[in-house]
């Protein structure tokens, strides 16, 4: 009998071992995936990106308005010099070159925009296109101290034609701006992506007062409706589309006050569902009031979750 009790506690405690190693097992493998860094990380260096691309596509546009009388200081961005005197067969190369504070003084620029247009080519024409460059084109942002690198090659159109002063005289009422081809990122862990941008803005309101709402038009595979789409500093294959139109006004700084875009990264079975326009206390902004912070839905794997993050 004591032989049997000894046997049956032998194997009690090797059940007991087996069902503690498979936890422990099943520990490791869902080890990491109630963890939403990745996509909070994806979901702020995107809209990095964006904003310093839009900052730049804003002095491009700026000096092509301006384009008649480039020794105008008009379309002039801050801390920057201009040189247009390259021109080569048909095409005219203008260089942006920047040593100093944006306007604002909140990203301290170096770096080159190439902008090259076909001479005879008016950027006021409907369809008017532009190839535009960033050549080590880096930002540091002061509040952070955080620096970013953009090298890039992209065609920049004005769809409609016209210029963004004219909105809301004589019945000028949209101006629709499209971005593609693709942008070099380099992070600030030193780590360098390469990322395709679809991006189309329009523009309406009136100057003081302007609203600009973006929407992708890119498509890979099965995805559609993609503003961005690449590797993250992770080495994570994503796919970023929008769902809702982003809205930006410039009355508030021109941070992102409404839309919904969404994160995909199929491989590791993540994604985040971003909605723009809300507050301090994470409650969705109200009476036109500017938002301070965006929300991110969040799904790894089984496991999902929400975070705020303060906007730019």
């Amino acid at each position: 009998m004591k032989t049997i009790h000894l046997i049956r506690t032998g194997a009690l405690l090797l059940a007991l071992t087996g069902l503690t190693l498979t936890s422990c097992k099943k520990d490791k493998l869902d080890e990491g995936k109630n963890d939403s860094t990745s996509l909070t990380q994806l979901s702020s260096d995107e809209m990095n990106v964006e904003e310093i691309t839009n900052d730049a596509l804003q002095d491009v546009e700026g000096l092509l308005s301006y384009q008649g009388s480039l020794k105008s200081t008009a379309g002039i961005p801050c801390n920057a010099t201009i040189d247009s005197t390259s021109v080569v067969n048909d095409t005219i190369t203008i260089y942006i070159t920047y040593d100093g504070l944006s306007c604002n003084g909140r990203k301290y620029r170096t770096g080159q925009v190439e902008i090259r247009k076909q001479v005879g080519s008016h950027w006021g024409m409907q369809g008017a296109s532009v190839n535009v460059k960033y050549i080590d084109f880096t930002v540091t942002r002061v509040a952070t101290g955080k620096t970013i690198i953009l090298n890039s090659d992209k065609t920049f159109t004005n769809v409609t034609g016209g210029f963004i002063y004219m909105l809301g005289q004589n019945g000028f009422t949209s101006l629709v701006h499209r971005l593609s081809g693709y942008v070099s990122v380099t992070f600030d862990n030193n780590t360098t992506r390469t990322w395709n941008i679809a991006r189309q803005r329009t523009f309406t309101g009136t100057p003081g007062d302007l609203a600009v709402t973006i929407d992708g038009f890119g498509t890979s595979g099965e995805y559609t409706n993609l503003v961005v789409w690449g590797t993250n500093r992770n080495g994570e294959e994503f796919y970023t589309s929008i769902a809702e139109s982003v809205v930006h006004k410039e009355v508030c700084e021109w941070h992102p006050v409404s839309g919904i875009k969404i994160h995909e990264i199929p491989t590791a079975d993540k994604s985040a569902t971003i909605t723009f326009g809300y507050d301090s206390n994470n409650e969705p902004v109200t009476n036109g009031d500017c938002p301070t912070h965006y929300r991110v839905d969040w799904q790894n794997g089984t496991y999902t979750g929400t975070s705020f993050l303060p906007l730019m």
